[in-house]
């Protein structure tokens, strides 16, 4: 009877000391298969669930701009004064709706590059009013004709065609003009061959961005659909910020630092956006880059909206600016087991610079370098409903489900042999008194 009992409690600890080395087990190999059974469908190649969701998102990406109305046009004109600023938004529109084009996989890098078509479609409902609405913004011919011919003489003929054909330092367009493109009346004077038809984003629909190249993800899971270059070059970074959940599921939040659009003497990666000393003080304004190259040399500047994380001397010059992180910030939130983004926020302002000249009447009063806002945007997309359910189960859901079980095991065999070795000892200490 004796020795039944405690050949029982003995094997009751032996059990409890399976399972609890089983729970254990389970813990790494467990992991491991689930992800290797993830990482095939998650790869960006050819018949994997991933790639196919890739080509053509089927998530809506919106892009929203807000658009500065400038309120005090002739006092700045006449007095260089500070320029008062109205934002007005947001206007939506539909965009990223094509499938990718020029699909490339290079094996050996893992990566695979691509373009994206552009396509815009206006979303009335989400917006405060219509493309038609007018603004009062920067006379992009102007300031960009000025900037780009410097040559006093050049600038007397340049000056004669923009008084001949009424224009000034600012003007008056609809949304629709502002964004796609209208024919510029001081261009259309021009007497050799130029482009008339201006535009912040002309031209844009039936053209395409790239070439970008992103990571596969066939070597590092955590890589899948990072970009590595674009149009050949590094792409803007992101650091960690937070963890988040998003629609019950666990995602690391990274964001735009401050750093990217630190001046070269913070952050030295930032030299090849700082071309002249006198606007840029000696390459030390921080929190805009000038890419006038990408923008065949006219006075385009980069910044976050509102010029968030700028140097306060660029505020100085306007009214009605308020910089905040919440509303302002670019980030990405990537679901760190496949490295899947599944929201992201990316927020720019577009300035163009204007300078004083002795030989154009429409900048000739200025006594100040403005780097003018125009607009800044807001492009989203979020992960929808259905295909967060569909993520929890396919994913987070099967990873919870391992981890539940695994504790139990852990929980339930510990606890098992734990109890069976105590009464064992106990009745062994009972017989031998």
């Amino acid at each position: 009877m004796g020795c039944d009992r405690n050949c029982g409690l003995i094997t009751g600890a032996v059990i409890g000391a399976v399972l609890a080395v089983l729970g254990g087990i389970l813990m790494p190999v467990g992991d491991m298969i689930i992800q290797k059974t993830i990482k095939k469908e998650v790869v960006l190649e050819e018949g994997t669930i991933a790639f196919k969701n890739w080509v053509k998102t089927g998530t809506e990406v919106y892009r929203q701009f807000w658009i500065f109305d400038v309120q005090n046009p002739q006092e700045v004109a006449v007095n260089s004064s500070k320029i008062k600023l109205m934002q007005r938004g947001p206007y939506t529109y539909r965009v990223r709706y094509l499938a990718k084009e020029n699909i490339t996989h290079d094996s050996e890098n893992h990566t695979v590059s691509f373009v994206q078509p552009h396509g815009a479609i206006f979303e009335p409902s989400l917006s405060v009013g219509t493309e038609n609405d007018t603004f009062t913004v920067l006379n992009l011919a102007v300031a960009a004709a000025a900037h780009l011919y410097e040559n006093p003489f050049v600038q007397v003929v340049l000056n004669s065609l923009i008084k001949k054909s009424k224009s000034s330092m600012f003007q008056t367009r609809t949304l629709k003009e502002l964004l796609w493109g209208y024919k510029d009346p001081f261009l259309s004077l021009v007497p050799y061959p130029v482009p008339t038809t201006v535009g912040v984003f002309y031209p844009y629909n039936n053209t395409v961005d790239g070439v970008y190249q992103v990571f596969t993800g066939k070597d590092n899971i955590s890589k899948v659909a990072i970009i590595n270059t674009y149009k050949g070059k590094k792409s803007v970074y992101a650091v960690f910020g937070a963890d988040v959940n998003l629609k019950g599921i666990p995602v690391y939040r990274f964001v735009l630092p401050s750093k990217a659009f630190a001046s070269p003497l913070q952050n030295p990666d930032n030299h090849c956006f700082c071309t002249e000393k006198i606007v840029s003080k000696n390459c030390t304004l921080y929190g805009v880059l000038n890419i006038a190259k990408c923008k065949d040399g006219r006075p385009v500047y980069i910044s976050l909206p509102h010029f968030l994380h700028a140097s306060p001397e660029i505020l100085e010059s306007f009214e009605g600016l308020n910089p905040n992180e919440e509303e302002h910030s670019t980030y990405l939130d990537v679901e760190p087991i496949t490295g899947f983004t599944l929201q992201f926020a990316k927020r720019l302002q577009v300035n163009i610079l204007v300078k004083p000249s002795r030989k154009i009447e429409a900048l000739k009063s200025l006594k100040r370098n403005y780097i003018v806002p125009i607009l800044w945007l807001n492009e989203t997309g979020t992960i929808g409903d259905e295909k967060a359910k569909m993520f929890r189960k396919q994913v987070t859901g099967k990873i919870s489900l391992l981890g539940l079980v695994e504790m139990v095991l852990l929980s339930v065999g510990v606890v098992m042999f734990v109890a069976f070795m105590i009464s064992y000892c106990a009745c062994r200490a009972k017989k031998v008194k």
